[in-house]
């Protein structure tokens, strides 16, 4: 159910105005780009090896076959499994996975490389697209160790939310949490996408499982990323709970994003806070950049008002979406469009560990912050008047 059918709901909007169209994703894409999980460095390095070794790839793969056989003495050195993982095909998965375990079991005194197959590994799943081979590679007691990085987890969570195992992203996370392994634990990606797929359940278990997870990293004093913060609020919004929507948003400092600003609008109309919306839409007109709010949180807002009844505040925000149609404050995506967004690769902010714990920086190099409650500013939830004769 979309956050625009929710509000409609609960606001007890009139029988036509309920019959609306709701506004979902039909195809569900991957979160993070291809560049921000590696995928564009994996397929470059596969080209390679394939191009290195085309006139001995068949033989090369019948060869690997024969090593992994039971009653094989012959050793998996690095350069074989890193080889055959590039050079995997649809049916080479079991191939790979025999060499992994055969490579892991071996004695670890015969391994003189430093390389990391687990994040390369998830990488040729993820773009075989066999996310229950993953998965299943993943929890083999043959292959401990082997994934505890923080990019196997990543591209693992992303390859289940890209095929829509949001329960099997669930039970993975409390996976990695019983693992006590500390960089994985909180890590501000993993948490982005248990997020979203508690978003994408919208059921009353999954509502339960990023409250809780919610209050898990408040109370270890962890910030986490604007993208959670969304998620779990557009949450909240969906099944009915504006209140700790309302908190939830509150932790971030810049009040100021595109999502936060739409959510807000969405859950005052659930508080049925009517006037404090207002000044929110208000807020983008005196701003230099082009701010924008969405189609849907806009319709939502006039069905509000229309079945409110109230001519003054119709009227009033009748001359602000004007506005707005005029000088393009209107997207045309979704606020869901907008939650799902693909996340690029992004560099870490200095003050912020992957973690999301604060690490002091030098005072003097300080970026000035927006105050959301400054009323100069027009935002939070002050009623700054703000003149529409321009509009006119």
């Amino acid at each position: 159910m979309s956050i625009l059918k929710t509000c409609s709901n609960l606001l007890r909007a009139s029988r036509t105005l309920m019959k609306q169209n709701t506004f979902q994703i039909d195809v569900c894409r991957t979160l993070y780009s291809e560049a921000a999980l590696g995928l564009d460095s994996f397929e470059y390095q596969k080209n390679r090896v394939r191009t290195q070794i085309s006139d001995v790839e068949e033989k090369f793969r019948t060869k690997m076959s024969e090593y992994v056989t039971e009653n094989s003495k012959n050793i998996i050195f690095t350069e074989d499994l890193k080889n055959m993982i590039y050079l995997a095909k649809e049916g080479d998965v079991d191939l790979v996975v025999k060499m992994m375990k055969r490579f892991n079991s071996q004695n670890k005194e015969l391994r003189f490389g430093n390389f990391i197959f687990g994040p390369v590994v998830m990488r040729m799943f993820y773009k075989l697209n066999k996310p229950n081979e993953a998965l299943e590679c993943y929890k083999s007691p043959e292959l401990t160790g082997f994934f505890d990085q923080l990019m196997s987890h990543q591209v693992l969570f992303d390859l289940l939310y890209e095929n829509k195992m949001y329960n099997e992203m669930l039970d993975l996370y409390n996976l990695v949490k019983e693992k006590q392994i500390e960089s994985l634990k909180w890590a501000r990606s993993l948490v982005v996408l248990t997020m979203a797929a508690c978003y994408k359940l919208n059921t009353e278990e999954s509502l339960e499982f990023a409250i809780k997870l919610w209050k898990d990293i408040s109370q270890v004093g962890n910030l986490a990323a604007r993208r959670s913060i969304t998620f779990c609020a557009a949450l909240m919004i969906n099944k009915g709970k504006p209140e700790i929507a309302l908190e939830i948003l509150s932790s971030l400092k810049n009040q100021n994003y595109t999502t936060v600003r739409n959510l807000k609008v969405l859950t005052l109309l659930q508080l049925k806070r009517i006037d404090d919306v207002l000044p929110i839409l208000k807020s983008v007109l005196t701003e230099e950049a082009v701010h924008t709010f969405n189609k849907d949180v806009v319709e939502a807002v006039e069905n509000y008002l229309k079945s409110e009844n109230n001519a003054e505040l119709t009227t009033e925000f009748n001359r602000v979406v004007k506005y707005y149609k005029e000088h393009g404050n209107i997207s045309e995506s979704t606020l869901d469009d907008n939650l799902c967004s693909v996340i690029n690769k992004l560099q870490p902010r200095p003050d912020f560990n992957q973690y999301g714990q604060f690490q002091r920086r030098d005072q003097n190099n300080r970026r000035p912050r927006y105050d959301f409650n400054d009323k100069k500013g027009g935002g939070g939830f002050t009623t700054r008047k703000v003149s529409l004769s321009q509009m006119e």
